[in-house]
């Protein structure tokens, strides 16, 4: 009857599962998302490798499984609104020495795009060492878009990744006070970029700069697997501390290239023709350290410091099968980076529970140079709130919610190299982030 039952479940959660990830489209500054927990949330994800509440463990810490007791099914979703305007600088143009004319354009509208991201969760003990877990989530999501006749339009108007992970999971108890976990992601990536071309520019002096722009589209998907583990450690009942890593993920994705609006010059046809493309993408390695105390049953505190290996995000090159066609290269040179959080929980009652919490969050982008307005990224800090509402013993409600102070980010590109026929993009970004989250938690 309980292998029934656990084969009806999985057949629910895995349908539920495609149902929502492959409709949606991410967001993130940075672009890794760590909104993976709705009760994670209100304590901006302070002690997630600790804290182990509920089957969202999965993704923080797979050791901290063998704190579940029962069978668990965890959905959440996260509804997060973006706001990043920029204002132009003094943008120029690589012939402006020459027309007199700058980069032209407005502002772009606010590029940020309001979007939902869910997760799904499911944990079930085998016996009172070993657990299993199935998680399908979206570690890593992108989503800008500009109005078409903005300034930087030849460096970016529409910029869309989505990833869908599917991270079968366990988690055994070793002793009483430690227990390990391991998992394995399987990832999916869709990516859409899109840009204006300044044919004007590549054919002067037979056309006129910025007065011929057509349009390019690229669009790849592909398929990939990494692994994920973790330890942890409970000193006493009240207090733990948990470790846990999630290796780099090589993506090769394969699409499609294709360009409209090609003035009908036989040079520009030929190199500007639809084309099959490739492009490397080795997605950043993720290590966290955390702790969590329960000071008495009605306080706890919680901390986390986790570090990004953004460096292997040095560039997105795009090759193509066209011949005719250079390589489209951005240089990122990202850095790696590090993320600061602590939080704090109060129980009022046994039904009720209250979580606030605070963290900073670094950017990978080490300057104006080679920060890109399809990542306009830049240092935040997180201020959430939660709560947690046990409807009966069976079914908890948890609710969260965020706000993100983004510093003022700057670009400053010149017209040279590979940003020669892009611009000189020059101006800064000002914005925030609000999240809110919702997460029903069911347990048999």
């Amino acid at each position: 009857m309980k292998a029934e039952r656990a084969k009806y479940l999985l057949s629910i959660f895995v349908f539920l599962s495609c149902f929502f990830f492959f409709n949606y489209d991410a967001y993130a500054s940075g672009f890794a998302l760590i909104e993976q927990s709705v009760s994670g949330l209100g304590n901006a994800y302070a002690g997630g490798a600790a804290s182990a509440q509920d089957a969202t463990t999965i993704f923080y810490n797979p050791a901290g499984l063998t704190r579940l007791q029962k069978p668990e099914f965890t959905l959440g979703g996260h509804v997060i609104i973006p706001n990043a305007k920029f204002t132009n600088d003094g943008s120029t143009h690589v012939l402006q020495t020459i027309t007199g004319v700058p980069l032209r354009g407005n502002n772009g509208g606010n590029a940020g795009v309001t979007v939902f991201i869910p997760n799904i969760y499911y944990a079930l003990p085998i016996n009172d060492k070993f657990v299993f877990g199935i998680g399908i989530n979206s570690p890593f999501g992108l989503q800008t878009d500009y109005d078409k006749e903005w300034v930087g339009r030849y460096h970016a108007i529409k910029s869309s990744v989505k990833t869908v992970n599917i991270n079968p999971s366990f988690g055994y108890k070793v002793t009483d006070a430690l227990s390990i976990g391991a998992g394995i992601d399987i990832q999916y990536i869709k990516a859409e970029l899109t840009n204006a071309v300044d044919f004007g520019t590549i054919a002067f002096p037979a056309l006129t700069p910025q007065a011929y722009d057509g349009f390019a589209s690229l669009k790849g998907d592909s398929w990939a697997v990494g692994v994920n583990f973790g330890i942890l450690y409970e000193f006493s009942k009240d207090t733990r501390m948990g470790f846990s890593y999630r290796s780099r993920i090589r993506q090769k994705l394969h699409g499609r290239a294709s360009f409209s609006d090609v003035p009908a010059i036989p040079a520009l046809l030929s190199r500007f023709k639809d084309s099959d493309v490739t492009a490397r993408l080795i997605l950043p390695d993720m290590a966290s350290l955390s702790f969590y105390h329960d000071f008495n049953e009605q306080w706890a505190v919680m901390a986390d410091v986790t570090w990004t290996g953004w460096e292997s995000f040095n560039e997105l090159r795009i090759k193509y099968e066209n011949p005719l066609m250079p390589d489209t290269v951005i240089t990122t040179s990202w850095k790696n980076s590090m993320r600061y959080s602590i939080g704090v929980t109060y129980k009022p009652t046994d039904k009720l529970t209250l979580r606030a919490g605070i963290a900073y969050d670094e950017t990978p982008i080490p300057d104006a140079q080679h920060r890109t307005p399809r990542i306009p990224d830049t240092d935040r800090t997180w201020i959430a709130f939660g709560l947690g509402y046990k409807i009966s013993d069976k079914i908890i409600l948890d609710f969260g919610y965020a706000h993100l102070f983004f510093k003022t980010s700057h670009i400053d590109k010149d017209p040279v190299d590979e940003d020669r026929l892009r611009g000189g993009l020059k101006g800064h970004y000002k914005g925030h982030v609000d999240i809110t989250s919702l997460q029903l938690t069911y347990r048999f």
